[in-house]
């Protein structure tokens, strides 16, 4: 049954302090709003959450590319001008990792609890909620991938049972003092950038028998949803090796750009390891996600050049995620199409990536302002980078096949004609095409701050 939409004693609920829940209660507070921030942590945690920290990375420390001319770097860019509170932090937080933005993860959370505790306008309550009728008024769900059981079966009941899993895998990492330097080097892909990878090369014996014994290695199975697929862009590393021998090297452990300066040659194959925290004590396998058994994974992964003798900080892991088909349950303004009094936030609507959920976050702050304010909500133009995002996880046409997305150029509408005429070279020239993507973006997204209000 359909509501009328209600804005109840001035509180809006946010239930969620991830990434996309802290961004999404931090706006709303600065717009000058009071807002009830629901967090079942410590209470209860997860099976990837380690802390009761707010805005927990749980899978990696990288927000993405912070190149100005990439989709990644566009986000970040349009973010920015909406005072992303995650988006400083990070900044704040930040790790050397190349042309990414690499965070310590521990030190951001610290940022944004801080900020939300210290913020007149945010009450925090540790409490589960499992029933979407626990809620009154306005309220956005950014309880992410790892929803607590119960209100995921409430929210599955409240679409009608229309609901999508996946599987999600965790990368582990290792601490510094225990990587062999004799064996690997500093080094960013290309020379671009400063040196903040840590390369560990492989021969051609070594890349084979390594990929053997990753396809051998012992692995934990899921006990439930055995059909559900595992997200494309964080794989585990088992899987990708099981597609074909050369997977890897084209893949996670692909040697280009990476000549090694003990041997003045190219490598077979490469792991890199990128810093985990700004005291650089810790690095994370840059694309080794696993399923592995931990057992395993320190045997297997004891074979890569220069982790013979690794201490492992943390083992990978997997994980259940779930996500709405929120091309055919979500508003445009990502509120549910069967009670416009509740809303939703951050992976949970089918966006995958740390900033992409963040941003999600911040578009919904936006459209409950303006809902609350009395105006007519205007959305970003599917030309911006946060337009084209949105269009993503609510055109109709895409429920039937929905499937998580990260930010990308594919995402954005292609070059109107007059575009090739007044660049009769962008055809051919993919980058001029991506810089004239992008300088339209920027316009785009320009306009729509000064219309939303």
């Amino acid at each position: 049954m359909t509501m009328n939409p209600v804005h109840k004693n001035n509180v809006i609920n946010v239930v969620g302090a991830g990434l996309a829940g802290s961004e999404c209660a931090l706006q709303l507070a600065n717009f000058g709003h009071k807002v009830n921030l629901i967090e079942m942590r410590p209470k209860i945690s997860t099976a990837a959450h380690k802390t009761a920290g707010y805005a927990e990375l749980v899978c990696s420390n990288s927000f993405g590319s912070l190149n100005e001319w990439s989709a990644p770097g566009q986000l970040k860019w349009e973010a920015e001008k909406l005072d992303s509170q995650i988006l400083q932090a990070a900044k704040e937080a930040h790790v050397p990792a190349g042309q990414a933005l690499g965070v310590d993860r521990e030190k951001l959370s610290n940022i944004i609890s801080e900020k939300i505790h210290n913020h007149k306008n945010i009450h925090v309550q540790n409490v589960a909620i499992e029933k979407l009728d626990q809620l009154e008024g306005l309220s956005v769900i950014a309880t992410g991938p790892l929803t607590y059981e119960p209100l995921a079966q409430d929210i599955l009941k409240h679409f009608g049972n229309d609901f999508c899993y996946f599987f999600d895998a965790i990368a582990p990492i290792v601490s510094t003092d225990s990587i062999d330097f004799e064996k690997v080097w500093r080094a960013d892909r290309y020379d671009k950038g400063t040196p903040d990878y840590i390369n560990c090369p492989f021969d051609k014996e070594q890349y084979f028998s390594f990929v053997d014994e990753i396809i051998k290695a012992r692995k934990i199975e899921p006990k439930h949803f055995e059909t559900t697929p595992f997200f494309e862009g964080c794989m585990p590393i088992e899987t990708m090796a099981e597609r074909g021998i050369h997977t890897l090297r084209f893949g996670p452990m692909k040697p280009v750009g990476l000549k090694n300066p003990k041997t003045g040659r190219d490598p077979f194959a490469v792991v890199q390891l990128r810093a985990e925290n700004k005291m650089l004590t810790s690095y994370n396998l840059v694309g080794f996600q696993t399923r592995m058994a931990y057992p395993e994974q320190q045997r297997v992964f004891k074979m890569i050049p220069g982790l013979e003798n690794a201490e492992f900080l943390k083992l990978g892991s997997i994980h259940r995620n779930l996500y709405i088909n929120s091309p055919s349950q979500l508003n445009k303004d990502l509120s549910s199409k069967h009670n416009p009094n509740i809303y939703f936030a951050g992976q949970i609507t089918g966006v995958e990536g740390y900033f992409e959920s963040t941003c999600i976050g911040i578009l919904v702050a936006n459209f409950i302002h303006q809902k609350v304010q009395g105006n007519k909500v205007s959305f970003p133009s599917s030309t911006s980078a946060f337009g084209s995002l949105l269009q993503a996880i609510t055109d109709a046409d895409r429920a039937k096949n929905f499937q998580p997305t990260n930010i990308n150029f594919g995402l954005m509408p292609p070059l109107s004609d007059q575009d090739h005429l007044e660049n009769p070279t962008a055809k051919r020239d993919k980058d001029l095409k991506k810089k004239i993507q992008i300088l339209k973006a920027r316009q785009s997204h320009l306009s729509w701050i000064e219309q939303r209000m």
